[in-house]
């Protein structure tokens, strides 16, 4: 069974650094009120990355094996967390946008319907305890500007 490994090193206060088996180091951060300086994203916030991440890496090499004319895909998800300690997500939904022309919604269906149900880990380890939705939406070929990412 393989065996991941992973380290967090404190910075200063709740500003962390951490590096897992492919030697990429990842910020983490809080808020002053929690010893933090907002220098980047929390531990939650990077799970529901994750997510997502993990999800698009399955959906997308499967639209391409079926040659889906897809220019551009985003993913937005939306996490409610729950007010008392620990404060978990109870619900997470992902919306997938695809961008271009001539998709066809049935390869999506099948796309997300294999990441959702059968290749995204992290969606394999959140579902038994977080209500996980999906949705997806088509839209015109589009030239891609990266935004950041609101949060309320």
């Amino acid at each position: 069974m393989p065996i991941k490994k992973a380290i967090v090193r404190q910075l200063q206060g709740i500003s962390l650094a951490a590096k897992s088996d492919s030697c990429h180091w990842v910020m983490m951060d809080g808020g002053p009120m929690f010893g933090g300086s907002n220098a980047a994203s929390s531990p939650k916030e990077l799970l529901l990355m994750a997510h997502g991440g993990c999800t698009a890496s399955d959906v997308i090499p499967i639209l391409r094996k079926k040659r889906a004319p897809i220019d551009n895909f985003e993913i937005h998800l939306t996490g409610t967390v729950q007010e008392q300690h620990p404060q978990v997500f109870t619900d997470i939904h992902i919306e997938y946008v695809l961008f271009g022309e001539g998709i066809d919604p049935t390869d999506v269906e099948r796309a997300i319907e294999l990441s959702t149900t059968k290749y995204c880990s992290v969606s394999a380890m959140l579902s038994p305890l977080v209500h996980l939705t999906h949705s997806y939406r088509i839209e015109p070929a589009r030239e891609f500007v990266a935004e950041a990412a609101t949060t309320n």
